[in-house]
């Protein structure tokens, strides 16, 4: 019997494959695997999230490149002014007209261990200008050049290079590991509208057998009312049960039609799209090892990498609080020459050095206690923070622990509705002589009908509920005890192939 359904998933797999190659209207067929490789390339949120996770990479590219030295140059082409100002030491009017023309190349470089920024600097000038005072006339005209190096070192304050690096990275760490939880998040949610589907599907095959045995249970009765073997009232108790066959037949079709729409929603396949899916409803007995699963959960699980990402942010958030009004200074260097002369190859011939040193100092002297409810406010948040953190964590131990119960329990619920199923079917073919013989009534006989669907029903859902039970583990636990595995949601490598495709 397994070998058959083997063959016949192996042969509707290979159906599947046309029709997705050539996009015709013909009907898909998609196992499990299968589905989970197709949400990950067209999974609406999939693709939002790895969208935000390529954003997030992008930004840190930005900053890293930052961090290297930087080339510019700015260029005035030309600049004409005419003004006429009083001139206070010889009160008197003067009119002032100015041509010029500049442009400055600038080398800029962060350091990111001091937070400092050196910078080095080239000015070339050209200028016309003319005054006239009083009849007099004067003016000059020639080049002039600055070259200068200059060193700007921020002091008593945190490095805001350095940890602006940090927040970025930290940033697209996290938008990883958040498209990783969707990744898992998307795998469980298309494993239950899988198995939604698949058990629509089992529940119209088991409506059609139904209806199948309610048409031949009517046809009996009909033929023994015209014998004049039983009364007409289970001649109509046999109409009302094939009534309700076909209905219920009507009912599992509406049914199975939603199920593929949510499916193919989750997959993010055309609504247009008619589709079918194809599984081994087979439980195998999967040993989990409770302290090892809880051990896993612990150490791997996403969420807790997150919120040692916050923590850290936190505790950044705070020393920017902190340094909020604070005292502060900066330091800034500057060794450079200046040259000027009517002839541009003569610029330099008498330079002048144009040295500079600054130092400055914010001092903040009273904020009416605005820096201190900040910091207090902060505290108060961190507290919280720690408090979310220890309940996450007894949240996932409990998550463990009542999965890892109910598996075994599951198992118990498989092999009973097993037992009942092979009962119901017994019982069923029993009665169903019987009530061919006429010692059954039609109401006895849709109730054994109804008993037999029922335990199919229940017999199909207990493995669907096992084989989801063994995902949660995997999930809550970062390792699949299947093929006694880690699980790695998405590395680095991944990452960048997903970006190049």
């Amino acid at each position: 019997m397994k070998k058959k359904k083997a063959f016949f998933t192996a042969v509707l797999m290979l159906a599947a494959v046309p029709a997705f190659e050539s996009g015709a209207q013909a009907q898909i067929v998609m196992t499990m695997e299968q589905a989970l490789e197709y949400s990950e390339q067209h999974n609406p949120d999939l693709i939002n999230s790895r969208m935000s996770m390529e954003r997030y990479e992008q930004n840190l590219i930005a900053q890293k490149a930052s961090l290297k030295s930087r080339f510019s140059l700015n260029l005035q082409p030309i600049s004409y002014s005419q003004s006429r100002q009083f001139d206070n030491r010889f009160s008197d009017w003067y009119t002032n007209r100015s041509l010029s023309s500049s442009g400055t190349f600038s080398i800029s470089q962060p350091i990111i261990w001091t937070d400092a920024t050196l910078s080095l600097n080239n000015n070339l000038s050209w200028q016309n200008n003319r005054s006239s005072v009083g009849g007099t006339t004067n003016s000059n005209k020639g080049f002039s050049n600055s070259l200068y190096l200059s060193l700007t070192q921020p002091i008593f304050t945190y490095n805001r290079t350095k940890m602006n690096l940090r927040q970025i990275e930290m940033n697209y760490e996290n938008a990883r590991i958040s498209y990783a939880l969707q990744l898992l998040n998307v795998e469980r949610n298309i494993t239950s509208q899988f198995y939604s589907l698949f058990t629509a599907q089992q529940n119209l095959e088991i409506s059609e057998s139904e209806l199948e045995n309610a048409e031949k249970n009517f046809n009996i009765i009909k033929d023994k009312v015209e014998a004049d073997l039983v009364t007409k009232d289970e001649y109509y108790q046999a109409q009302v049960n094939l009534a309700q066959s076909r209905s219920s037949l009507e009912n599992q079709k509406v049914s199975l039609e939603n199920s593929k729409d949510n499916f193919k929603q989750a997959l993010g396949i055309p609504l247009e799209e008619d589709i079918i899916v194809v599984c081994d409803i087979e439980a195998d007995p999967v040993f989990v090892d409770f302290e090892k699963a809880l051990e896993s959960a612990t150490t791997t699980r996403l969420e807790l990498r997150q919120r040692q990402i916050q923590r850290e942010q936190q505790e950044m958030s705070m020393i920017q609080v902190k340094d909020n009004d604070s005292f502060s200074g900066n330091i800034s260097l500057s060794v450079g020459v200046m040259g000027d002369d009517p002839q541009f190859p003569h610029v330099y011939d008498n330079p002048t050095n144009n040295p500079r040193v600054s130092v400055s100092f914010s001092v903040p002297i009273f904020d009416w206690g605005a820096r201190k409810a900040r910091i207090k406010a902060a505290e108060i948040e961190r507290k919280m923070f720690e408090l979310s953190a220890e309940e996450e964590l007894k949240s996932i131990e409990i998550n463990v622990r009542s999965t890892c119960r109910s598996l075994n329990n599951l198992l118990e619920q498989i092999s009973i509705a097993e037992q009942s199923q092979q009962n119901a079917q017994l019982t069923y073919e029993l009665n169903e002589e019987r009530y061919r013989n006429g010692e059954l009534t039609g109401m006895q006989m849709n109730q054994f009908q109804t008993q037999l669907s029922n335990s199919k029903m229940s017999y199909t859902q207990a493995i669907i509920n096992y084989k989801v039970q063994l995902l949660n583990i995997k999930i809550l636990t970062l390792y699949d005890f299947e093929k006694d595995e880690p699980v790695v949601p998405i590395t680095y490598e991944e990452s960048s192939n997903k970006k190049k495709k």
